[in-house]
């Protein structure tokens, strides 16, 4: 029996040995599979490990339905003698990454993918062509420590306790740590033999770790050998990774159902999507399917996370990631509940930016967020949009009416309407409240409390969305839109017209405005055409297309100013003080593009602004958007290899401009 063709329709990421082969350039660019529930398997195309979280199944294996709690259970495989060097190709088909080796006049082909909805992880080889058996000897490397490289054993150790027991067709694991279950390496035919004889493997170099100034080394437990032979009779052979009881061993039948599954979410965006999905550059399609590795079960209902391999589900993430992950691609149930699910969680009226790990309940710190709850006005806006249904925001409107009640009368962290102008005021010691906020040791890098302008403009909006969602829950929208109006006369404080731009801030610290150019003040533009005068808006986007954009994205400060950081490198403080000083975000590749075409009545040349991603799905996380580049050319991706924001944010801006394109003038 042959192998399905792969998923239709999604660009085809491929290259040969001269970047598969090489390791400068191969362990440079990684895979990533998922599985639905915050499991997930990544790696290099060169096989070698370069971080702590490079593993065949990364288990999320916290409170029930917790997706954020991941542990690595299978590190790696001793393939023999499929050495990199090898390596003839390498491909994504749609989500199944896929090497081909060749060994003498043997050609062989590895295959690998988690199953959905289960923490399981296949791999399947198959041999070509070849005139003799080739024998394959395996070596299955295994752990049970947080994929962050934390050890979970209580005694502090870094080789934790599990048992080996042989059990029909494979090896069972049996960690002996508190929440770790037992889990599985089975396959469909072939010797195993237990090497618990071997004992741990120390001091595996970790590349990418040591450049992040993180602990650069790790140890992994050769756990068991696997010897097969391959040939003409008998070509194929599974390995399947699980902590199921039962996981299916029909490697051919298991791709199959992957890429059924690959090929409904591309087929649900299509019917989503009908006269736009037709004319799609694969590139876009590819972002459909990286769409679906973000999004995860939480309790009954789903959650987004931020992106791979190392964040969890946070509330600014979510929300501006809503639409480009699960509107645009047809999802708008799944987009009901993660909305329903954050508003569970609504406390003073805030919405929490971040669920934490293991389950714990949510504290103070963790809503510590003057944006997300605001740009949850946005994803309920969106999803009405998208739906033409009301009954979402009918449900969840006496909600809404208490999130604007404690933003005007006050709540946590200084957040607060401030009645001289009607804008929206936040800020206290310590803390980082909008999107740009990172912190070292206590260090708050861009405080940016008192009247951050993306706040503000994100306040405005979630006024005016009330004011059109009260007469939908029989209630007058007009006490809201006087707030909005209130808001929109206090907005034109932040125009600077000595920098033909937006202040930054309003009332900081020092009283006075801040006139740091940054992206944030292209949500004035890109959200609504109410808050500047067309020749403002015009100046706007001239100043940060000429000083902050790049093909990747948008610096987040001007290179002329003295505190820009041009590479995001070194070690955590390094790294955490670039981090909103000068580094590249992909997402706002998405504001931007859309507030050209608002300005320019040119979807068209608004959508050329895309493109460069497109070439990038081939150059750091496979078949993904990075989270962040080098603010100086030539703009070298970093950060998570795959960043939900990113891919979201590109794949929204890409059907509202395509839409707009195809409406035509007018």
């Amino acid at each position: 029996m042959q192998l399905s063709p792969p998923t239709p329709e999604a660009r085809p990421i491929r290259f040969g040995s001269d970047r598969a082969a090489e390791p400068a350039t191969a362990e440079q660019r990684e895979w990533l599979i998922t599985n639905g529930l915050g499991s997930y398997g990544c790696g290099t195309v060169a096989g070698t490990p370069t971080r702590s979280y490079h593993g065949l199944l990364v288990a999320a294996l916290g409170a029930p339905a917790d997706p954020c709690t991941r542990t690595l259970l299978v590190a790696g495989l001793e393939e023999a003698p499929l050495d990199p060097r090898a390596i003839v190709s390498f491909a994504l088909e749609g989500s199944v990454p896929t090497w081909r080796f060749a060994l003498g006049d043997a050609l062989v082909e590895k295959r690998l993918w988690m199953r959905p909805g289960a923490h399981t992880t296949t791999v399947h080889y198959r041999l070509l062509q070849g005139s003799r058996p080739l024998r394959l000897e395996i070596g299955v490397l295994v752990n049970a420590r947080s994929h962050h490289g934390d050890s979970l054993d209580p005694t502090g150790s870094h080789h934790p306790p599990i048992g080996l027991r042989a059990v029909p067709r494979g090896v069972q694991l049996i960690p002996e740590l508190a929440g770790v279950p037992p889990f599985q390496v089975l396959s469909d035919r072939g010797d195993t033999e237990l090497a618990a004889t071997d004992g741990w493997l120390c001091g595996i170099p970790l590349a990418a770790e040591a450049e992040r100034g993180l602990a650069s080394t790790t140890d992994q437990l050769r756990a068991c050998r696997i010897t097969v032979e391959l040939s003409v009779a008998a070509p194929t052979f599974t390995l399947v990774a699980s902590t199921e009881a039962d996981p299916p061993l029909d490697g051919e039948r298991s791709l199959r159902e992957r890429r059924s599954h690959d090929t409904a979410l591309l087929a649900q965006w299509q019917e989503a999507q009908p006269q736009l999905a037709a004319a799609a550059p694969g590139w876009v399609r590819q972002l459909v399917l990286a769409a679906d590795q973000f999004v995860a079960a939480r309790g009954t209902g789903h959650t987004l996370l931020a992106g791979y391999p190392w964040f969890g589900d946070w509330g600014r993430d979510t929300m501006i990631s809503l639409s480009g992950l699960t509107l645009v691609t047809g999802r708008s149930a799944i987009a009901a509940q993660i909305l329903r699910t954050y508003a569970r969680h609504l406390s003073g009226g805030m919405l929490p930016n971040r669920f934490p790990e293991g389950g714990e309940p949510l504290g103070e710190h963790d809503y510590n967020t003057v944006d997300a709850t605001l740009w949850f006005y946005e994803a309920l806006r969106r999803h009405h949009e998208a739906t033409g249904d009301p009954a979402l925001i009918r449900e969840l409107f006496p909600k809404l009416r208490q999130i604007l009640e404690a933003h005007v009368q006050g709540t946590r962290h200084g957040i607060r309407r401030d009645p001289a102008d009607g804008l929206l005021r936040a800020g206290a010691e310590g803390l980082q409240l909008t999107w740009m906020d990172a912190k070292v040791n206590g260090e708050v890098i861009t405080p940016r409390s008192g009247k951050p302008v993306e706040v503000n403009v994100l306040w405005f909006c979630a006024l005016r969305a009330m004011a059109s969602f009260a007469p939908l829950c029989g209630e007058s929208g007009e006490a809201y839109a006087e707030l909005a109006e209130q808001a929109r006369q206090g907005f034109q404080h932040f125009w600077n017209p000595q920098a033909g731009c937006c202040f930054d801030g309003l009332d900081g610290p020092g009283g006075g405005p801040d006139a740091s150019l940054r992206p944030n003040q292209l949500l004035a533009v890109a959200l609504t055409d109410q808050l500047l005068s067309r020749e403002q808006a015009r100046q706007v986007l001239e100043v940060c297309g000429q000083r902050l954009l790049t093909p990747m994205g948008l610096r987040s400060l001007d290179p002329a100013d003295p505190r820009y950081v041009g590479r995001y490198g070194g070690g955590p403080l390094e790294r955490d003080r670039a981090y909103h000083q000068g580094t590249v975000w992909a997402w706002w590749l998405g504001p931007w593009a859309v507030a050209h075409a608002r300005l320019h009545g040119s979807p068209v040349h608004a959508l050329q602004w895309l493109e460069a991603i497109g070439d990038h799905l081939a150059a750091a996380g496979l078949g993904s958007v990075s989270e962040i580049f080098d603010g100086d050319p030539p703009h070298h991706p970093r950060g998570c290899i795959a960043q939900a924001w990113s891919v979201a944010e590109v794949l929204r801006a890409w059907t509202e401009l395509t839409a707009d394109a195809a409406r035509g003038p007018g």
